[in-house]
C-alpha cells in the first residue's frame, strides 16, 4: 500500500506516492537497506528515478530485491548513504501506472479512493481510504449521512475480497457490494 501525500516537486502539481523509505548504509560501496511501503516491488530497477522528501531526485544504479538493497548514482560511500538513512522515496501516479501493469481485476488504491460504494442500489458512503490489517486490505468508508442521522456509525470498513465485492467501476468511480448494510449496522 501506498500512502498519497500532496507534490512537493516544482517539476509537477500531481500528488506523490510515497513507496519506500531508505534504511542503514550496508557495507563500504555506499549500498543502502531499502523498506518498500508499495505492493509493487517491481518498479524499483537500475535506471528507476524516483523523487525523495527534499524535492531531490534519485536514480537506482543496483537494485537487489531478494536482500532488500539498492544503491544510487553518485552515492559512492557510506558517509553519503548515511545522509539519506530514513529519507522518503515517492513517485506520482502517472510514473506508477507506467511502470507498473495490473492485471484484470486488481486497481490502484489511489483509483478506488473516493469512488461511492453501492448495495443494491443504497448508497452506504464513499471510500476515503484502504487500510492494511494483517494480510486483509479494507476498505474504509465515510458513512453516507442518511446512515448517520439513523444513528449509524460515520465511518465503517469492509473486506475488499472477492466475497463481498460485486463490481468495481473506476471509470464510474462506483463499487458494489454484498454485506455492507450488514457490517454497517453491526459496528
Amino acid at each position: 500500500m501506498a500512502r498519497v501525500i500532496e507534490s512537493m516537486s516544482n517539476q509537477s502539481d500531481s500528488k506523490l506516492l510515497h513507496i519506500a523509505t531508505i534504511g542503514k548504509t550496508v557495507g563500504l560501496q555506499g549500498d543502502i537497506k531499502l523498506h518498500i511501503k508499495s505492493d509493487f516491488p517491481e518498479q524499483f530497477k537500475k535506471g528507476a528515478k524516483f523523487l525523495l522528501s527534499k524535492k531531490r531526485t534519485i536514480e537506482l544504479s543496483f537494485v537487489d530485491l531478494e536482500r532488500s538493497l539498492i544503491k544510487i548514482v553518485g552515492v559512492n560511500n557510506p558517509e553519503d548513504a548515511k545522509r539519506l538513512t530514513n529519507e522518503k522515496i515517492y513517485t506520482t501516479y502517472e510514473d506508477t501506472r507506467d511502470s507498473v501493469k495490473l492485471k484484470d481485476g486488481q486497481y490502484f488504491y489511489f483509483d478506488i479512493e473516493n469512488c461511492k460504494v453501492y448495495e443494491n442500489g443504497v448508497l452506504l458512503g464513499v471510500v476515503d481510504q484502504i487500510d492494511r490489517i494483517g494480510v486483509t486490505d479494507y476498505l474504509e468508508i465515510i458513512t453516507d449521512t442518511v446512515f448517520v442521522e439513523k444513528k449509524l456509525p460515520k465511518s465503517f470498513l469492509i473486506p475488499y475480497q472477492e466475497h463481498f465485492l460485486v463490481s468495481v467501476d473506476i471509470e464510474k468511480k462506483i463499487i458494489e457490494v454484498k454485506g455492507g448494510i450488514d457490517i454497517l449496522e453491526a459496528s
